[in-house]
């Protein structure tokens, strides 16, 4: 496999999780404004004349972001043309672009027309899918090298079903956390695990509550969830090193993701702490998708099988 692909392949990714952790970045700073409701220039001006923190952190992560395009859209044109033979090459070549502008077109809405908590929600949303394209795109890039037996796995039928279901739950769980985060209800509830451990069959009394709780209750389903779903792939296919590492980074970035969950708490919304819950679940989102395209390809799998029997 072409070496500079490989190189072009890890630098697309690098700069799609710093897209990603930029923008969260804006949003914990309230640096949204720092260019004014200019875009894609800056206060109207290329490089603005008066420089603020949020100035710096708004124009650093447009920067970023039109890096991360350029960078993309040669992977998705040269993987196309490469390794385009692959199954799953163009279609998330084409999903990578699409998401990757998708995004950038919701910032741009966000800056012009206002942020409005749904629509930067959905923008966090989408920024994720497209992070995620670009991963199984390089995945697919270092596959064909046969570096991973990723190629010929057959997953049972009811493993495939929850790894689909826990994929799209994943994502409704993080439009309430981003709903969380632009309506500013981090502080809702100054207690862990419930709102108020002195009254733990209270309800919530407020909206900012109701989405704090909310988001907290779909959260720890997810928690038990995907340790479950992992303990169930490790006993199933233990001598498949790539499902069962899948399952044990699952494992990993979900506990790391529920730490510092309960830490923006403890901590008040420390930024650090804040940006580590984005990067969790946006590698655990990754290793769900990853997933979701081994399932893909088991029913082929499955169907040859049975042909050579």
């Amino acid at each position: 496999m072409n070496k500079g692909l490989k190189i072009l392949s890890v630098a697309a990714n690098i700069a799609m999780v710093f897209v990603l952790i930029g923008g969260a970045l804006v949003t914990k700073t309230g640096s949204g404004m720092g260019c004014g409701r200019s875009w894609p220039l800056c206060n109207g001006q290329f490089v603005p004349s008066e420089i603020t923190v949020e100035t710096i952190i708004e124009l650093s992560h447009r920067l970023v972001s039109g890096l991360a395009v350029i960078l993309v859209t040669s992977l998705a044109i040269w993987s196309w043309k490469k390794i385009g033979h692959v199954r799953e090459t163009k279609f998330l070549a084409f999903l990578s672009i699409f998401f990757l502008i998708l995004q950038a077109l919701l910032g741009a809405g966000a800056v012009i027309w206002g942020q409005d908590p749904v629509i930067m929600a959905l923008h966090f949303g989408v920024s994720l899918v497209s992070v995620a394209s670009v991963f199984l795109l390089a995945l697919l890039i270092f596959e064909v090298d046969k570096k991973f037996d990723a190629e010929k796995l057959i997953i049972e039928k009811g493993i495939r079903g929850q790894i689909y279901a826990l994929t799209i739950y994943c994502y409704a769980v993080v439009y309430t956390g981003a709903l969380v985060r632009h309506e500013k209800a981090h502080l809702a509830c100054l207690d862990f695990p419930f709102c108020d451990n002195d009254a733990i069959f209270s309800l919530p009394t407020n909206q900012f509550e109701w989405v704090q709780m909310g988001h907290r209750f779909a959260a720890l389903i997810f928690f038990v969830w995907v340790i479950a779903l992992s303990v169930r792939i490790i006993k199933s296919y233990r001598t498949t090193r790539v499902l069962v590492w899948s399952a044990i980074s699952a494992s990993i970035f979900i506990t790391l993701q529920a730490i510092s969950g309960a830490l923006i708490i403890y901590t008040r919304v420390n930024l650090f702490v804040a940006l580590g819950h984005a990067l969790f679940i946006t590698l655990l989102f990754g290793i769900l998708s990853y997933l979701v395209l081994l399932s893909t390809r088991s029913p082929k799998n499955e169907l040859k099988n049975k042909k050579v029997a």
